[in-house]
């Protein structure tokens, strides 16, 4: 008997089915972790990063609870999640680029996670690894879907991706400020962020409803 086979018979699911499972729960984990955060945390705005929730930056950073430890958790939350999907899909897939990539995107929300905002460099670093990884494998995921779904997942991970590349061009090659400016800093990475979150729970029904189409049971 096979490991797959063990798995499904131990659990009464297969991969496919957890797996999807899991994407759609880090999603609205995520997403309502976020909200609740910002809506317990004094002052808030939008206009501010996201990570503000967790810690604000260095040199005189701060904090405030519950929101803190709501953020911080739903970051280890979604990417722990995130995580056991892209080992589950990695068993049952025949392209092995697009798992990875997910394991990596999971990795780096975790580590958001783990290292608040306060905590320079390791924050920046993870949170930069969270945005790449996660528009190339939202990207990568329009490979392993059908039309026309594929074209909803280019389009997430292509906007994700397209708004992150701009403003760090603008920043670093072309010193000055992108054009996304407007937007404020929140705004920009709630483009980059939001367009990821929204792909979990996307690609986890299509995963729940394609291991029922497979178990011989119409979707519902």
């Amino acid at each position: 008997m096979t490991d797959k086979n063990t798995l499904q018979s131990t659990v009464g699911f297969s991969e496919r089915t957890i797996a999807g499972f899991a994407l759609t729960l880090s999603g609205f984990i995520g997403f309502m972790g976020i909200i609740t955060a910002e809506v317990l945390y004094p002052n808030y705005s939008t206009q501010q990063d996201i990570s503000d929730l967790g810690s604000t930056r260095p040199p005189n950073p701060v904090s405030f609870e519950p929101s803190a430890t709501i953020f911080n958790t739903t970051m280890l939350v979604t990417g722990l999640l995130v995580i056991l999907s892209a080992y589950l899909l990695y068993r049952v897939a025949d392209r092995r680029g697009f798992p990875l990539a997910l394991a990596v995107f999971g990795f780096g929300a975790f580590g958001v996670g783990v290292f608040p905002g306060n905590v320079t460099p390791w924050h920046g670093l993870f949170a930069m690894l969270t945005f790449f990884a996660g528009g190339i494998t939202v990207v990568l995921s329009s490979r392993v879907v059908p039309r026309p779904f594929s074209f909803l997942c280019g389009l997430f991970g292509g906007v994700s991706l397209v708004v992150l590349l701009s403003v760090l061009f603008y920043g670093i090659v072309v010193g000055g400020p992108s054009p996304l400016q407007f937007l404020s800093a929140g705004g920009i990475e709630r483009w980059v962020v939001y367009p990821l979150i929204i792909w979990l729970p996307a690609f986890g029904g299509y995963l729940l409803a394609a291991a029922d189409e497979s178990a011989g049971r119409p979707a519902s």
